[in-house]
This record gives C-alpha cells, sequence and structure tokens, in this order.
C-alpha cells in the first residue's frame, strides 16, 4: 500500500524463521532494479544483480528455502508451483496492491511516525493506492514503534487507525543484533558493549535511515555517515568514498559498518579483493513483538496450517 521505508524485510525474514522448521516454502519479489528479468528462482550462482538487494539477502541467510522474484506476481507464483518440490507457503514481499493475486492472508504495515491515515499519494506522499484499501488487510502492523511509547501512545494509535472489528493490529520494533563482520561471521561483537571504542563510517542505501543512524551514534565515539539512495547500485567511486572516509581517520580504532542489504550487493563481487582487507562490519536487524509475539505466531500458524496451498486462492489471469 506504501512505498519503501516501513520495514518489510524484516518482517519478512521473521515470518520465513517462524515458518521454515515445518513448511516448505517460498518467498515471491519483484526484484527491484535486478539486471534481469521474468521469472527466477535463485541457485548458488545467483547474485544481488540478477535477483535484487533483498531477495539476494533473503537467498544468503535462508538458503534452504526457495527465493524467486518475478514483475508478474501470478505468473510467479504458478512457476514456484510447477517447481520439483513446490512450496506450502509462498510469502509475498511488497505485493499488498498486486490485486490480482488472490492471497490468503493480507498483512500490511505501517510506520508509527508516519501512518498511512495521515499519508497521501505519490509522489508528493507515499501512498500507492486508497487509504480504503487497508479494509483488505487482515494483519496490520505499526512498525518501527519507538521502545519508550507507553500504553498511552499505543491506544491513541489504535484509536486513529480504528481497525475494523476482523483485523488484528500489531506493534513491532526494531532489534539490532550483534555487529559481524562481513567477510568472518565469527567474529562479532554487541554494539552496546564495544562500539564506543570507535570510530565509524557508516553508510547505507535504504529507505529510512534514521533508526540506523541513531543507533549506531548512540554508542559509536565518532560516526561519519554516508547517506546513498535506497536499492543504490554501488559504483567503483562510491566505494573510494567509503574507503578514503575510513583511511582519513587517525587511529586504528575504526571500522566501516553497513546492513545486510547493502553487504550483499558490495561483499562477493568486484569489490570484493578491496573489502575484505577492510574492518567491514554488518548490522542485522529483526523485529521484536514483544508481549504479543506468541498471539501473533499463532495467529500466522494456525492460518498456514489450515490452509498452506490451493491453487484455486489464485488467479489464472496474468497482471
Amino acid at each position: 500500500m506504501c512505498a519503501g521505508g516501513a520495514g518489510k524485510t524484516p518482517h519478512v525474514e521473521y515470518l520465513i524463521r517462524l515458518l521454515k522448521k515445518d513448511f516448505a516454502i517460498a518467498t515471491l519479489s519483484r526484484g527491484y532494479k535486478r539486471k534481469s528479468k521474468g521469472y527466477i528462482l535463485a541457485d548458488s550462482k545467483s547474485t544481488a544483480e540478477i535477483l535484487g538487494d533483498e531477495p539476494m539477502l533473503f537467498h544468503t541467510k535462508h538458503p534452504e528455502i526457495k527465493v524467486a522474484v518475478d514483475a508478474k506476481r501470478v505468473r510467479g507464483i504458478e512457476n514456484l508451483l510447477k517447481e520439483a518440490e513446490a512450496p506450502e507457503v509462498v510469502i509475498l514481499d511488497d505485493a499488498f496492491q498486486h490485486r490480482a493475486v488472490k492471497a490468503g492472508m493480507n498483512i500490511l504495515l505501517t510506520d508509527y511516525t508516519d501512518l498511512y491515515i495521515n499519508d497521501t499519494y505519490l509522489p508528493s506522499g507515499r501512498l500507492r493506492e486508497a487509504k480504503k484499501n487497508s479494509a483488505r488487510a487482515d494483519i496490520i502492523i505499526v512498525t518501527k514503534t519507538p521502545h519508550n511509547a507507553t500504553n498511552v501512545d499505543l491506544k491513541s494509535v489504535i484509536k486513529d487507525i480504528k481497525p475494523w472489528p476482523y483485523q488484528h493490529l500489531f506493534f513491532s520494533y526494531l532489534k539490532y543484533g550483534a555487529l559481524y563482520h562481513a567477510y568472518d561471521s565469527k567474529e562479532h561483537f554487541k554494539a552496546e558493549m564495544e562500539l564506543f571504542k570507535y570510530n565509524v563510517v557508516l553508510f547505507s542505501g535504504i529507505a529510512n535511515n534514521k533508526p540506523l543512524v541513531t543507533f549506531i551514534r548512540e554508542y559509536a565515539n565518532d560516526v561519519d555517515y554516508i547517506d546513498f539512495p535506497d536499492h543504490h547500485e554501488y559504483s567503483e567511486s562510491d566505494i573510494n568514498v567509503i574507503v578514503n572516509k575510513f583511511e582519513a581517520i587517525k587511529g586504528e580504532n575504526k571500522l566501516i559498518i553497513t546492513t545486510e542489504k547493502d553487504a550483499v550487493k558490495i561483499t562477493n563481487g568486484i569489490f570484493a579483493d578491496r573489502l575484505n582487507k577492510l574492518p567491514l562490519y554488518v548490522l542485522p536487524i529483526e523485529i521484536d513483538l514483544k508481549n504479543k509475539t506468541q498471539e501473533f505466531n499463532d495467529l500466522i500458524l494456525k492460518y498456514v496450517r489450515a490452509n498452506r496451498i490451493y491453487h484455486k486462492k489464485y488467479s489464472a489471469e496474468n497482471e
């Protein structure tokens, strides 16, 4: 319903982790800014250029699941179901507005600081369709909720959204994991414990960088942040800027930090020989539903166990 920035990637990952142990699952994305066309199923030769950064991230972190891309979601689902080991569950990333797909469950994400009810259509705002279409959502998740939000604050948001009786509303909170070396994940540490020792060059190409920058600046001794556009395709000149800023920092206690989504685009390509000699660290991000975690998990699992894939849910028409 909304353009990027609400935190779709960590929420899709949450569903992957919840479901992959008990079900054969697949993710299906458009593969934004990929240099390929049509339906592609990720394999050992896949790159971010072929799949797009987010699908490549899913494939890298969860190689046991199927990860596919196709701008035409109906065709993508049909092709997934034709695979030798067809998935029981297909998680569609960023597909709420694709009405040709008759999804069994719709989850709508909206940023706590930029609720869809207060937004406007693109290009002045971020809405892709009318606010009234939020009625299609089975679940609404208010993302990036501040950890210090009170019950009064949450009740105020619920009052503003006015969910329908059949809709379930949850609040999710960002949770950063331990920083790990881009070329050796065994080398890791918690930002809260050790980042104060370091001066940091931080860079990212994500839609909403404020939580990331705030987190690193809270713990690092000093931060030089380089902001790239969302889904940025990194060039040699970009890498030069990053490396030059890093080398300009005096002393030995210095790091380069980026996001997992950015890391999959630069660590295994033409820049690898240069970057693998540097202290390049990656900050993973997850979501936390706090005291509503079990309620949310039970809701998802109950639906999946009762339905899984049944082909009549999908329209035969192309988008």
